[in-house]
């Protein structure tokens, strides 16, 4: 089965964190760290703090969306990760 991810990365270079969704989180975590995405150019490295795998692309996009507009480090709050 196909499984979609959504995660948050974060950076001690920039303390700031990054919440993003991918198919291939693997390839997403090398351009991020690699300076491939332009969002994420100038927080190298990035550590992945949270990830959580979904079933379909459109449960994906909704969690990372709600994520957003909460705020990465208030979502973790909320979950209790942070």
């Amino acid at each position: 089965m196909h499984m979609y991810v959504v995660y948050i990365l974060f950076s001690n270079t920039s303390l700031k964190f990054y919440t993003g969704q991918t198919d291939n989180l693997e390839n997403r975590l090398y351009r991020h760290n690699a300076g491939l995405s332009l969002s994420t150019k100038y927080g190298k490295p990035w550590e992945l703090i949270y990830k959580i795998e979904l079933v379909d692309r459109s449960q994906a996009v909704k969690l990372e969306t709600k994520i957003k507009k909460r705020g990465a480090k208030r979502y973790l709050e909320d979950i209790r990760l942070l």
